[in-house]
């Protein structure tokens, strides 16, 4: 079950800074705060979101990778501890991801990407590539390149 609820948390971290950057934060903000305020201070939940967001546009703006990166580890512990808490709480989590998630399954204003199984070759992913690109040495053939 432990597993089960970290993937979750891991699932609705993604989500959740995909959403932040997107169109539909407006939308999704006041249901993020409700679920994370269980309860209790909704527009303290609120002002929270709207830092993080602010700290995390400014992160992607300045190109700081590492920066996002803890952006969304923090918000995945901090869904895991909410699990954890609150077994209601899963099932919260993933109806609300499903109305954060448009059709096709992506995050809303992010992208995903899955690679799996053993890999003898290079994976690249980028949203733009200028000047081309040279995997594998000068010629840019990479491994097995005839």
């Amino acid at each position: 079950m432990e597993a089960e609820l970290a993937a979750l948390a891991a699932s609705g971290a993604t989500t959740l800074v995909g959403v932040m950057v997107s169109d539909a934060w407006g939308q999704a903000k006041g249901r993020l705060a409700w679920f994370f305020a269980r309860g209790g201070d909704e527009e303290a939940a609120g002002e929270e979101l709207s830092e993080a967001r602010e700290e995390l546009v400014a992160a992607r703006a300045a190109e700081d990778a590492p920066l996002v990166a803890d952006i969304e580890a923090g918000w995945r512990m901090r869904l895991r501890r909410v699990l954890q808490a609150d077994p209601a709480a899963a099932e919260e989590l993933r109806r609300l991801l499903a109305e954060l998630e448009p059709e096709g399954g992506e995050p809303a204003g992010g992208v995903r990407n899955s690679v799996s199984g053993v890999v003898h070759g290079s994976v690249v992913q980028s949203g733009q590539i200028h000047g081309g690109i040279s995997i594998g040495g000068p010629g840019g053939g990479g491994p097995g390149a005839a």
